[in-house]
Formats: structure tokens, sequence, C-alpha cells
């Protein structure tokens, strides 16, 4: 059983259904901070962020009664976050939100550049706050639809069918779109740690010269 699914385990959904606000505040404090990763991920904004995270705890709490369980709490939640954030962005930049990206033609697909073979950088140059802050820049942009999918994918630990689930598409659709976001990601950061190797070897260079 996976980490979303064990903690779903630990919630009463007869209670929740029946509106036991005890619970529910349970529930809000188990998935605050993964629903806000998503949100803020999505809509770049903490303002915004926080504002997606309430209403989509407003509206479950409404929805509850009527949850079947055709999907697990926290795929649930998921989704009406992602359609809570998807509307923000609509009323804010109508003409930048296609979260149903039409697929890539074979010729359209973009190969990475140059790929780095990072086995040579000291690991606390890897988990730095810069390289940490590049990797949210970069994940920042990618397109919406491949960023959300690669946040419930690789961030927030959903497995395929689950993030399928939540954006309501295609299991293949989020393989496709996990496997560019990935290629897409890894080509900015090869080109960040090609540009710190180049560093480290220029002041190694000046201090033995």
């Amino acid at each position: 059983m996976d980490d979303h699914h064990q903690r779903d385990a630990e919630f009463s959904l007869p209670a929740l259904k029946a509106g036991d606000k005890a619970e529910f505040a349970r529930l809000v404090d188990a998935y605050s901070g993964p629903i806000y990763r998503l949100t803020l991920k999505i809509l770049g904004e903490p303002q915004d962020a926080e504002d997606a995270l309430q209403e989509t705890f407003l509206k479950a709490y409404r929805a509850l009664p009527a949850f079947e369980g055709r999907s697990s709490l926290s795929t649930w939640l998921y989704r009406i976050a992602a359609n809570e954030s998807f509307m923000t962005l609509r009323r804010r930049k109508p003409e930048a939100v296609s979260v149903d990206e039409a697929q890539p033609t074979a010729d359209g697909e973009q190969e990475p550049i140059q790929i780095v073979d990072w086995c040579c950088l000291p690991e606390d140059e890897l988990l730095s706050t810069e390289a940490r802050q590049h990797l949210d820049q970069a994940v920042g942009r990618l397109t919406l639809a491949l960023r959300t999918v690669f946040v419930l994918r690789d961030i927030e630990g959903l497995s395929v069918r689950e993030t399928a689930e939540a954006l309501n598409v295609s299991e293949a659709a989020v393989k496709t779109r996990l496997l560019r976001a990935r290629l897409s990601l890894r080509e900015q950061l090869s080109a960040y740690y090609a540009e710190r190797m180049a560093a480290t070897s220029l002041s190694a260079a000046e201090r033995t010269s």
C-alpha cells in the first residue's frame, strides 16, 4: 500500500460523509501541505494558491456526502484542487490555459540538446538551495499540462492511474506528458549544471595557477 492509500485509510469515510467536523479537520491537516504544493506549482502566486487551497476544502466538505469512493480520497482532493487552480488561471489569463494540450507529432518531439553527466558534482552542490530554486524555476517554465502531471506524479508520488484520474485524462497521456516534462527539465538542469561545473573547474584552475 502506497503512502496516499495508507493516509486515506486513517480516516473514517462514514464520519466524513456525515459531516463530522473533527474528522474533516484531521483530513485538512493531513492534506493541506500536498494540496498547497500543487496549487502553488500551478498558479505560481502564494495568495492565489492559498485561496485555491481554501476553496478546495470548502468544495470537498460540501461534496463529501455524495462522495462514492470510486477513487481514493487523496486523488479526489487533488482533482478538486487542480480544477480550482485551472479555473483561477482561466480567470487570470484565459488565453494561457490549455490543460488538454494536443499530443505532439513525432516531428514535434524535442530531444534534449545536451545531457551533462552529473556524477562528478559534489552532493552538496546537487542539493544546494540555489539548485533547488533552479529546479523550481524549471518546473515553472513547463507548460501547464506537463507541469501538473510532473507535480502529481514525481513530487506528490501519485501513481500513473491516480494522476490520470485526478486530471481526467488517459494513462497514456500521463505517461507521454511525464516523459516530455522529464526531458525538458533534464535539458534545463543539464545546462545549469554545465555552467556550475565550468565555474568549478575555472575556480580550481585559478587556485592552482
